[in-house]
C-alpha cells in the first residue's frame, strides 16, 4: 500500500485515535487508582482489603467512572 494513499492515511488516523484512546484509559485508571487509594486505604495495607476498604474502593471507582462519562458527554456536546 502506498503510504501517501488516502487508504493508508485513513488507516494511520484510526491507529492514532486508538492509541490516544488507550492513553486516555491508562491515564484515567492511574488517576482513579491514586484518588481511590488515598481516600479508602487509611492504614498500612495487609494481604487483602477489609470489607469497608473494598466497599469504599468500589464506590469510589464507580463515582469516578460515572463522573468521567458525564464530563466526556458534556465535552463532546460542546463540539
Amino acid at each position: 500500500m502506498d503510504p501517501s494513499s488516502p487508504a493508508a492515511s485513513a488507516e494511520l488516523q484510526r491507529f492514532i485515535e486508538q492509541e490516544k484512546e488507550k492513553a486516555m484509559v491508562s491515564e484515567m485508571v492511574g488517576k482513579l487508582t491514586n484518588a481511590c487509594w488515598d481516600k479508602c486505604i487509611t492504614g498500612t495495607p495487609g494481604t487483602k482489603f477489609s470489607s469497608s476498604e473494598q466497599t469504599c474502593l468500589t464506590n469510589c471507582a464507580q463515582r469516578y467512572i460515572d463522573m468521567s462519562a458525564i464530563i466526556m458527554k458534556r465535552f463532546q456536546s460542546m463540539h
